[in-house]
């Protein structure tokens, strides 16, 4: 976990870089100048170790099947913010991030005072990232009660008290398929209202199929892109 002097030796700086070149190869150089400011001030600011891509290849060469996931990246501070904000965060009672990578989104809704967050995350490296970054947030942040898994989100039961899922595009279609229905069975078993908020949202319509509304969207830079759904 980072001090606040971590910030400036050679192996963080590597590590910006190395993200900044990332997205300035893949998008552009002012996405990826937007994107560095916003790392280093909310790493900094939340105290975590998010920064960075994964192509997963770790898990293909342990036979995990990868064919419908999607790279990891973490979604920059400044959109998690905004969508934060808009749906009230501190309203909720249970937060789920699925496919919650090194845990930014997790540990950033604890800063909201969400009482229950939860997480699942496919990737064991990610995963172990992510249980060092709860940790300290579970230090910020004493009452707040963290959980997070380990598993595949095609089979991941939702508990019936989860009333906000967070996404960031981290599977294909037919994996969001499955999600919605394991969704829609936690709400079978407790009818409530559910908010999704769904970052880089390429599969948005399957949403739309089961009668989610779309009440929020932004769209800034091309790529920094999100919604907000209802039902």
């Amino acid at each position: 976990m980072f001090s606040c002097n971590d910030y400036f030796n050679i192996t963080t700086l590597m590590k910006f870089l190395k993200y900044f070149f990332y997205l300035a190869t893949n998008w552009n150089i002012l996405i990826a100048w937007h994107i560095l400011r916003n790392e280093i001030r909310g790493e900094k600011q939340y105290g975590l170790n998010t920064t960075g891509a994964d192509d997963l290849k770790s898990l293909e060469m342990k036979g995990i099947d990868i064919s419908h996931a999607i790279i990891y990246m973490p979604v920059s501070y400044d959109v998690l913010e905004l969508f934060f904000d808009e749906v009230k965060l501190e309203t909720f009672n249970h937060f789920l991030d699925i496919g919650c990578g090194k845990g930014r989104a997790m540990c950033v809704a604890a800063s909201y005072a969400v009482n229950k967050i939860s997480g699942v995350e496919l990737s064991k490296d990610l995963f172990d990232i992510a249980k060092e970054n709860i940790a300290f947030s579970q230090l910020l942040f004493p009452y707040t009660e963290f959980k997070i898994n380990n598993n595949d989100a095609f089979y991941f039961d939702i508990d019936d008290d989860v009333d906000c899922i967070f996404m960031f595009n981290p599977f294909d279609d037919t994996i969001m398929s499955g999600v919605m229905e394991n969704i829609e069975t936690s709400l079978e078993n407790n009818p409530r209202v559910m908010t999704i908020i769904y970052i880089n949202p390429l599969e948005k319509h399957i949403l739309q199929e089961w009668g989610y509304e779309e009440i929020f969207h932004s769209k800034r830079m091309h790529y920094l892109e999100g919604s907000v759904f209802v039902k």
